[in-house]
């Protein structure tokens, strides 16, 4: 069986939307969890910009276009992720 493309992007954006509420989830539950709007906007632009260079690379002709896109997209998540939470370019 195979995923249409339809599907797959529907699970990837649903993914982008969990992740950006598990944060806002534990903050409910403890207070070791202490993020103000600029961290869920952070959060938000980061997943949505990855998402959208995903979604750009998807279309792109050849396989391994699209598997280097796909590769960079994710390491660019990856590094300003890492940058944002401890700053390892400094």
């Amino acid at each position: 069986m195979t995923l249409s493309a339809a599907t797959i992007r529907k699970t990837g954006w649903s993914l982008a939307a969990g992740l950006l509420l598990l944060p806002a989830l534990a903050m409910v539950f403890t207070d070791e969890m202490n993020w103000g709007p600029g961290d869920f906007l952070a959060a938000a632009l980061l997943l949505g910009t990855t998402g959208v260079v995903l979604e750009i690379v998807a279309v792109l002709p050849r396989r391994q276009w699209r598997t280097m896109g796909m590769l960079g997209g994710l390491a660019m998540l990856l590094l300003v992720w890492a940058e944002l939470a401890v700053g390892i370019f400094h």
